[in-house]
């Protein structure tokens, strides 16, 4: 597997895949669970893996942003936490065929925190072991805990991954542009972020989702000034717009390869790609790497 932590000390970022979701949709996959793809229809999310490690991603995630417990609880699959996420992590490690790395992706539950739902950080840290412990046993290196907008919701996912043993942990915000800046759903900037996770042990930090390049490189700007973490960033294809009644995520590849420049200069050490992006998008930021 690439030791990612190495490849950091080189020269140039360490690219990672696009958006999953929509890339898997397009290949045919159906349904409102997608965890529930990695036993029903595997080849799919093998082709999507195996894509993004055809276009030069050396991290690749896993079929699993929505495999908590509580996420899987409206489909009736809770009690099939730890297998649909050693699956998905399974289908990502046989795919990278040992070319790329392979991180578990973990997203939020859907609810919030007490006092504003009634969820205990200890609820939460044990749904998010149950869902780590199963990637970890398929084979994934570590874990992403990605698109995150509460800051201990996403310490809650840090502690769990700790806690099963992940060997290395990314915590990834999201963040959208307000009238007060660059902020997340429950209004935490991205200085502020960083300096509350950092001595939580992640081995990178950074923002996905919520923006495109242009914003993210301000989010990177503002982390990096507020930790010596590494950085990593996966914007969006640009903002999304209403094409037919349906948000279309708009820059091309070769539009979205040139604004992650910006993303590079202000400090990102892994860059990839979230909504709208695909395969294609991550062989162009591939070649504009190897180009520079």
């Amino acid at each position: 597997m690439i030791d990612i932590l190495r490849s950091l000390a080189g020269s140039a970022p360490v690219v990672a895949d696009g958006a999953w979701g929509t890339e898997l949709v397009r290949r045919g996959a159906t349904g409102s669970c997608p965890e529930r793809w990695n036993v029903e229809t595997p080849a799919l999310v093998a082709e999507v893996a195996a894509a993004y490690v055809a276009a030069g991603a050396r991290i690749i995630l896993t079929n699993s942003f929505g495999g908590s417990p509580f996420k899987l609880a409206p489909h009736g699959l809770d009690g099939r936490t730890e297998e649909l996420n050693e699956r998905a992590a399974r289908i990502s490690v046989e795919a990278a065929r040992g070319e790329a790395a392979v991180l578990g992706s973990v997203g939020p539950t859907g609810k919030f925190l007490e006092p504003y739902g009634d969820l205990t950080e200890e609820a939460v840290e044990a749904a998010f072991r149950r869902q780590i412990k199963g990637l970890l046993a398929g084979g994934a290196g570590g874990v992403v805990v990605e698109t995150m907008s509460d800051v201990r919701e996403a310490a809650c996912a840090l502690r769990a991954a700790r806690a099963e043993g992940a060997r290395l942990v990314v915590a990834s915000m999201t963040f959208e542009r307000r009238k007060a800046g660059m902020v997340t759903m429950m209004g935490v900037a991205p200085a502020q972020a960083a300096a509350e996770l950092a001595p939580l042990g992640p081995d990178l930090i950074g923002a996905n989702c919520g923006a495109g390049a242009e914003d993210i490189a301000a989010v990177m700007e503002a982390m990096a000034a507020a930790t010596a973490l590494p950085l990593w960033a996966k914007p969006n294809a640009g903002k999304p717009v209403l094409v037919g009644g349906a948000a279309v995520h708009p820059e091309t590849p070769e539009e979205f390869a040139a604004k992650m420049r910006a993303v590079i200069d202000a400090g990102a050490r892994v860059v990839g790609g979230c909504c709208g992006t695909t395969p294609e998008h991550i062989r162009r930021l591939c070649a504009a790497q190897a180009a520079r």
